[in-house]
């Protein structure tokens, strides 16, 4: 089996999603008619990634906002506060019917026009996984009076030694500085009759540590009272000494994400994992629906035309994929290849996130939701379930032990959310070397373009070296490009082939098989 391409170049000078500049955009792209799920692997790791069909490479130090390939380890996850907030928000609605229609987070992603010579289709270049919040717009009538500042005031100028032109905007214009620092008028302030007020985190604590005096009593424990006492610790001290070894573990990931799906919940969840294939029943099944859902979303999050997320468009942009299906023996149960992740809630779907699997990890490709669900935070949410899935694979196929999460653009403040999922790393665009995303903000900070690997001296090792092992497809006859060479002799044909071996690799070039015309 061998992936057949159609190089066709760099295209620049187009509109950039994110920075909204009309001709800062430069990319490289290629139309993937059949690809094998290894060499797309080998691609990505190379900061390539598809949309649909077609398979495309910033041009990382021509383009207005580079974009650099990341990805998370799943076997180091640490699952972040907000991330733990989103699930615990689903399970509420789930278990209890409870929502917060009035919160919406973002979830926003930027489609590209990348067609070069082709009909336009849509190209995402990021997950879709909006996480920042909305900016909360604090009134005048909002702020505390605590933050007052207390200036000095100044003599009135008819006094014995004012300032003169000192304005005065109340009745109390010749008040002294003592009087401003004054105690309290009765009424006002704490009460001296009465105890000093405590804060509410000693109170908790105080509660916390009666419920484990009266459980400890209860089992036959040692006087818990007598102990405190006796070793002169704190109740903060005391509660972590006899805190519960199992009711107060932090949950896991795989905890976390099946408290969703208790069946005595409200609201009934269910994740189903379809191949993108038309001889799959459940695709074909839930075509229409996926469909109809891909439309609603396109037209209220992006403001598309009708025509711009019809069945046509939904097909060629997101149901078709050049990977073919693979099945070995060792590795997944569904195999490798491209799938659509349904979110069925009671019985329909509201959310729907497109993913390959790889021989080394998940690609998210894009995600699309129920604007109605939009409370749920489901960019998040879909997110850590696809970084569970990953994990559940790995645990049947060791290889696939990372999540690639798309591009990661440090210039676009909409984009950088990406680098709160840990650990992460960035794809260098000079050595392809992967670098924990904490060693590249503060080159980033200085350059929108940087060399991310640290030693000046390492070189891509996957660089192209022979020319003449790229395979070439040329009159339905598949050679090596040292044939080629000499039944055509075409202007810059050699230029353009050198070209694409090197942004492709060795290793790919002598895989691959370049189409000619």
């Amino acid at each position: 089996m061998y992936s057949i391409v159609e190089y066709k170049g760099l295209k620049s000078g187009y509109h950039c999603g994110y920075c909204n500049l009309e001709d800062g955009k430069a990319s490289t792209g290629m139309w993937a008619h059949t690809m094998t799920v290894q060499d797309y692997q080998d691609l990505i790791d190379r900061g390539w990634r598809r949309s649909g069909m077609y398979v495309y490479k910033p041009a990382m130090n021509r383009t207005c906002c580079p974009q650099y390939t990341i990805r998370c380890h799943i076997l180091d996850f640490k699952l972040a506060k907000s991330s733990k907030k989103v699930l615990k928000k689903m399970t509420r609605f789930l278990t209890k019917g409870e929502g917060a229609k009035g919160i919406v987070e973002p979830m926003e992603s930027f489609n590209e026009d990348i067609g070069i010579g082709h009909v336009p289709s849509p190209c995402t270049s990021e997950v879709n996984r909006e996480l920042e919040k909305p900016l909360k717009i604090v009134s005048l009538e909002e702020v505390p009076t605590s933050t007052e500042v207390h200036e000095k005031p100044q003599k009135d100028p008819a006094g014995d030694n004012g300032d003169p032109g000192q304005k005065h905007t109340s009745a109390e214009a010749n008040a002294t500085t003592e009087s401003v620092y004054s105690n309290p008028k009765p009424g006002r302030g704490p009460d001296p009759d009465k105890p000093p007020c405590r804060k509410a985190k000693d109170l908790r604590r105080e509660r916390k540590l009666k419920k484990l005096l009266q459980k400890q009593q209860q089992i036959g424990m040692a006087d818990v009272s007598q102990h405190q006492e006796a070793t002169c610790e704190t109740p903060k001290a005391l509660l972590l000494q006899h805190r519960d070894p199992q009711g107060n573990q932090p949950k896991s990931l795989e905890e976390l994400t099946s408290e969703s799906l208790s069946p005595d919940a409200v609201h009934q969840l269910e994740v189903k994992l379809v191949p993108v294939s038309l001889d799959d029943p459940a695709f074909n099944e839930s075509f229409n629906q996926s469909a109809t859902l891909y439309s609603k979303y396109q037209m209220a999050v992006h403001h598309d035309s009708p025509d711009e997320c019809s069945a046509s468009e939904y097909t060629r942009f997101l149901c078709q994929s050049p990977l073919q299906a693979e099945n070995p023996p060792d590795g997944p149960d569904l195999g490798y290849g491209s799938f659509h992740q349904q979110y069925w809630l009671d019985g329909k779907i509201i959310a729907v996130g497109v993913i390959d699997i790889l021989p080394r990890g998940v690609s998210s490709v894009y995600l699309y939701y129920d604007p109605d669900y939009a409370f749920l935070s489901l960019g998040v949410y879909s997110a850590v379930r696809e970084i569970a899935f990953t994990t559940e694979l790995q645990k049947t196929v060791p290889d696939i032990c990372c999540y690639y999460m798309g591009f990661y653009i440090h210039s676009c403040p909409k984009m950088k959310y990406k680098g709160q999922y840990h650990p992460s790393e960035l794809l260098c665009p000079e050595t392809y070397n992967w670098v924990p995303i904490e060693k590249c903000r503060a080159k980033l900070d200085q350059s929108k373009y940087s060399r991310l690997h640290e030693n000046p001296n390492s070189e891509d090792e996957n660089r192209l070296q022979n020319l003449n092992k790229v395979l070439i497809l040329y009159r339905n006859t598949m050679m090596p490009y040292n044939i080629y060479r000499r039944r055509q002799k075409r202007a810059n044909d050699e230029a353009v082939v050198q070209q694409y071996a090197n942004l492709v690799g060795q290793t790919c070039a002598e895989r691959m098989v370049l189409y000619r015309n």
